[in-house]
C-alpha cells in the first residue's frame, strides 16, 4: 500500500568542500569516500557525521509499528523475490560504504577504508578493514565479496539483478582488496557508489545454508545488529552483537544507539493506533491524514507522555499516484489513460477527506529541482531535441502536464465531459446504458487492486466518477499475500504505490521505468513502461557529469513521463508526522536526507519518569 506521505524542497548544504582524493596516482585516485560529481564534505580525517551526537548514550530498545505496506512478514531473506520479507532487515548487514545524509549522494568508507577509481570510473578497486568480521566472528574477506556479487547477479530477485546489469566482473586481488570492473560504453558516474551500498554475505554461511529459500531462520550478518527474536507474522527484534568490530569507525559513531530495535505487525491502523496509545511501541510516523487532524487527542497526549511532532524532509517528495498497467489491452491508448486520470478529484478528496493537509502532486520528482514546468527552453530543450521526432509536439511547445483542478465537489461534470470526449476518440462509445464500450462492444473496464480497506474512502469516489463516464470501475481489496503475488507478477488493473526517489537520480530508474524491467516480475516498473526514448533519457541522466547536467536532464524526462500519462498523480506534503512516547533524546541537528531517528538515542531518566507516574510497564 501507498503511504500518503511527500516532501519539502531540496535542501542544498554550502559548507567547504573536499576533493574526492586523499591520494592520486597518474589518473587513478585513491579516496575515503565516493560522490557523483567529485567533491566530499567530510575529510579523510573526519570523526563524525555532523548530525550526530557522537557520545550519545547506548542501550534501550526502539520499537516501532512494522511496516505499513504488510501486516505480517514469513521470511528474513530479503535477497530473492519469494516471500514477504520482515522490516529491519538491513540493520544485519554492513556495507563497502554508506550516506552521508547531509549530502545529496556521497557515501564514505565502512567495510572498505579505501576506494582506488581510475578517471572514467570503469572499474573500481576498493581495499578492505582487515578487522571486518561477520557476525559468528568469520573474517569478511574479498571472497566473500565476490560470492555476494555473483550470487546476486544469478539468484537474487530481478531488482538486484537489473541493478548490477552493468557490472561484468569481480576478482579479489588478495584477501583484503577486490576489484569491480563495469561494462564497456555504459554509464559509470554512480556504479561504484552503487556496488558500495550492497550488503556484504557471508560466503561460509550460504555453503550450508540454501541461498534461494524463504525462510524465518536468522541469517548469518556482517553488522551491528542480530536477528534477538521472531514471532512469526507479529514481530521481530534485533539486538546488538556483543563486540562489534565496527563500533569505532567514523561512520557509525552516534548512529545505532539502542540496544534493541523492534517491529510490532497489526492486522490494521485501528488496531497499530490503540497499541501506540497504550506504549506497546514507542515510535510511531503516522500516514492517515484523518487520524492525524482528529485522533491526536488520547490522554497520554495531553499529559505530555506523548510527543506529536512535525519535522521537515529535503529529499524529492514522493512519487505517489494510481499505477496504470499499460500491460492491459484497455490501457495502451494514451488518451484512455488520460481520461480516467482526470476524474479523481484531489480538490475534493483533500478537502473532505484529507483535511486539506495534502497538495496535489503533478512531477516524478515533485519539489525537487529537478521537477519540469512550463514549456521547455534552454538546456533543456536542447535534450530534448534529438528526439523530437518521437515524442508529442505539445511537449515541445506547452508547458510540462500538470493534471486540471476539480470542481470542490465529488462529481466535476466538467471533468466527466471532457473523460467521455477522450474515451470516444480512442474508440470507446458511450451506450444507452451509460457504459463505454469498444467496436467489438467490449466494457471499458478498471479494477483497482489493494491490500488496504483505509483506501476504500479514497478510491470509492474516484470509481463513483469512473462510472458516470461508463467506465466499469471497482474495488478489489484481496489480503496481503494475494496482493503481494499479484504485484510482483503485474497481475492487476491499476493499483496504488509510493517510491522514494533519490536526490541524484540514476541506476535505479531503470527498475521504475526502463523497458528491461518492463516484464521482470519483482520489479518496480507497475506501468509496464518499454519506450526507447524514456530508456535514451535515463542513459543520459546517468551519464551527467555535472549537477545542473543532472539537473536538467532529469527535467526532460519528467515531461516526458508526465506526458505518457502513466498514473493517475496522487498527493504530497512537506513533512514527516511524528508521534512518540518522551523516552527518547535527539542529535540538534537534522539529517536534510533521511528521518533521522536512527540517531536518536534512549534517555533512560525519561523512561524511568514515565513509568513512576504509571505511563508505561
Amino acid at each position: 500500500m501507498a503511504r500518503p506521505q511527500s516532501l519539502v524542497p531540496l535542501l542544498f548544504f554550502v559548507a567547504a568542500a573536499w576533493p574526492i582524493s586523499a591520494v592520486s596516482d597518474g589518473h587513478v585516485t585513491v579516496s575515503h569516500g565516493i560522490s557523483a560529481f567529485g567533491d566530499l564534505k567530510y575529510a579523510p580525517d573526519f570523526a563524525a557525521f555532523e548530525y550526530v551526537n557522537p557520545d550519545a548514550p547506548q542501550g534501550g530498545t526502539m520499537s516501532f509499528r512494522g511496516a505499513l505496506a504488510s501486516q505480517t512478514f514469513d521470511s528474513l531473506n530479503d535477497f530473492i523475490l519469494t516471500g514477504e520479507p520482515a522490516q529491519g532487515l538491513p540493520r544485519l548487514y554492513d556495507t563497502l560504504m554508506v550516506r552521508a545524509y547531509d549530502e545529496p549522494d556521497a557515501v564514505y568508507g565502512q567495510i572498505a577504508e579505501t576506494v582506488e577509481l581510475p578517471e572514467d570510473r570503469s572499474w573500481a578497486i576498493f581495499n578492505l578493514r582487515p578487522e571486518a568480521r561477520f557476525t559468528d566472528g568469520v573474517p569478511l574477506t574479498a571472497e566473500d565479496v565476490v560470492w555476494t556479487f555473483e550470487t546476486l547477479k544469478a539468484e537474487g530477485s530481478p531488482r538486484y539483478q537489473i541493478r548490477l546489469k552493468d557490472l561484468v566482473g569481480i576478482e579479489a586481488l588478495g584477501p583484503h582488496r577486490v576489484k569491480f570492473t563495469f561494462a564497456d560504453d555504459v554509464p559509470t558516474r554512480d556504479l561504484a557508489s552503487d556496488v558500495a551500498q550492497i550488503a556484504i554475505l557471508p560466503k561460509h554461511y550460504y555453503g550450508e545454508v540454501d541461498f534461494t529459500r524463504s525462510t524465518l531462520e536468522p541469517p548469518v550478518g556482517s553488522g551491528k545488529y542480530v536477528v534477538s527474536d521472531v514471532d512469526a507474522g507479529r514481530s521481530v527484534t534485533y539486538c546488538q552483537v556483543e563486540d562489534y568490530w565496527g563500533a569505532d569507525l567514523p561512520v557509525n559513531q552516534g548512529t545505532d544507539n539502542f540496544e534493541c530495535f523492534r517491529y510490532e505487525y497489526f492486522l490494521d491502523n485501528t488496531a497499530s493506533f490503540e497499541a501506540l496509545k497504550s506504549g506497546e511501541y514507542l515510535f510511531h510516523e503516522e500516514f492517515t491524514s484523518a487520524t492525524w487532524a482528529t485522533a491526536y487527542d488520547f490522554p497520554a497526549l495531553d499529559r505530555g507522555w506523548v510527543v506529536q511532532d512535525v519535522i521537515s524532509d529535503g529529499r524529492p517528495a514522493g512519487t505517489q499516484g494510481f499505477w496504470f498497467n499499460m500491460r492491459r489491452p484497455q490501457f495502451q491508448d494514451i488518451r484512455v489513460r488520460e481520461a480516467i486520470a482526470i476524474l479523481f478529484n484531489f480538490e475534493w478528496t483533500n478537502a473532505t477527506l484529507f483535511y486539506g493537509l495534502y497538495n496535489r502532486t503533478d512531477s516524478f520528482w515533485e519539489n525537487s529541482p529537478m521537477e519540469a514546468e512550463g514549456p521547455p527552453e534552454g538546456a533543456e530543450l536542447a535534450v530534448l531535441e534529438p528526439y523530437r521526432a518521437e515524442l508529442p509536439e505539445e511537449v515541445f511547445t506547452g508547458a510540462a502536464y500538470v493534471p486540471p483542478i476539480s470542481a470542490d465537489q465529488p462529481s466535476d461534470r466538467r471533468a466527466i465531459r471532457q473523460a467521455q470526449a477522450l474515451l470516444s476518440e480512442a474508440g470507446w462509445e458511450i451506450g444507452d446504458d451509460g457504459m463505454a464500450r469498444n467496436a467489438e462492444g467490449k466494457t471499458l473496464e478498471l479494477a483497482f487492486l489493494s491490500s488496504s480497506a483505509s483506501l476504500e474512502r479514497i478510491i470509492l469516489p474516484f470509481i463513483e466518477n469512473l462510472r458516470r463516464a461508463g467506465v466499469d470501475a471497482r474495488f478489489d481489496l484481496i489480503d496481503r499475500a494475494q496482493y503481494e503475488e499479484r504485484r510482483q507478477d503485474f497481475d492487476f488493473d491499476m493499483t496504488i504505490a509510493r517510491f522514494s526517489m533519490p536526490a541524484s537520480p540514476s541506476i535505479e530508474l531503470r527498475q521504475l521505468f526502463g523497458s528491461e524491467s518492463a516484464d521482470q516480475p519483482g520489479t518496480f516498473n507497475l506501468s509496464g513502461l518499454q519506450d526507447p526514448v524514456v530508456d535514451a533519457l535515463i542513459d543520459e541522466v546517468i551519464a551527467a557529469e555535472t549537477r545542473a547536467e543532472l539537473d536538467v536532464r532529469v527535467k526532460a524526462l519528467d515531461r516526458v513521463l508526465r506526458a505518457k500519462h502513466i498514473w493517475a498523480p496522487n498527493w504530497t506534503k512537506g513533512s514527516h508526522w511524528l508521534a512518540f512516547w518522551d523516552v527518547f533524546g535527539r542529535p540538534d541537528v537534522k539529517p536534510p536526507y533521511v528521518r533521522g531517528a536512527d540517531y536518536w538515542w534512549f534517555d533512560q531518566a525519561k523512561y524511568d519518569a514515565l513509568r513512576e507516574q504509571g505511563a508505561l510497564r
